[in-house]
């Protein structure tokens, strides 16, 4: 099976995608594209994925990072896997790839400038500052005019959160307060994406979202909720890659 890759206008010309779980070599629960080692899939398979999607960005490998929900941000070509969830790069021929399985994958580009950046943006990393610290990144290595697009995350329909979220970011401004609406008792939903989009956007630059939700389409996408509610022992991580 071929894969299944969602490119956006915005980042044209440069060489991007965020890949679907089509196409891959893993099984069960995993099945289809899983990248992720941190996963209990056998390594071996999921280096046959990564394998399958260095060669459709036409990479030699792929740059990723330790993603621990953080606000940092490093500069590639790196050693290893770094502990950040942020990277840029003015560096030809650099591959970078995020994560996710609900979080969001943003992919940031100033193709005059040679500039490219990707970013695991959850709730805690968003809410910290790894959007702007990544856009400011960027701007440090020359770039100007930056366009981010948010590529498939959890929607505001599927994500049900408690009283206590709502009070972390009120704590933080109570303008924030928009992004969650009335759920059942007092569960609320957070819409992440466009918290996602505020934040881009308060930092200068142009912002999309692709529109895809994780949590509602299980062919196309894995997801840490959808596996929680399903009770099942592990899931899968997409991955999103950008290159000069």
């Amino acid at each position: 099976m071929t894969l299944e890759i969602i490119t956006s206008r915005a980042l044209h010309p440069l060489r991007h995608g965020f890949f679907t779980r089509k196409g891959g070599a893993s099984s069960g629960i995993f099945k289809g594209l899983n990248c992720g080692f941190g996963s209990s899939d056998m390594p071996e398979v999921v280096a046959i994925n990564r394998t399958r999607v260095a060669q459709a960005m036409e990479a030699e490998g792929i740059s990723t990072v330790h993603q621990v929900h953080s606000a940092d941000v490093v500069i590639a070509p790196f050693d290893g896997e770094p502990r950040a969830d942020g990277m840029v790069t003015a560096t030809p021929g650099v591959t970078l790839g995020i994560l996710t399985a609900d979080c969001q994958p943003v992919l940031l580009a100033d193709a005059k400038a040679g500039v490219i950046g990707a970013a695991h943006a959850g709730w805690k990393g968003a809410l910290a500052g790894v959007l702007e610290n990544t856009v400011q990144a960027m701007r440090d290595l020359g770039a100007t005019d930056i366009t981010a697009v948010i590529g498939p995350a959890i929607s505001q329909r599927a994500y049900e959160v408690g009283p206590e979220m709502l009070d972390a970011f009120m704590a933080e401004d109570p303008e924030y307060s928009r992004f969650f609406a009335q759920g059942q008792g007092d569960r609320l939903l957070f819409d992440l994406p466009g918290f996602g989009l505020s934040r881009l956007r308060a930092a200068g630059a142009e912002a999309e979202w692709t529109g895809h939700c994780t949590y509602s389409d299980a062919e196309r996408f894995y997801s840490f909720r959808r596996t929680t509610h399903a009770k099942e022992a592990d899931y899968g991580r997409l991955i999103a890659t950008i290159r000069l």
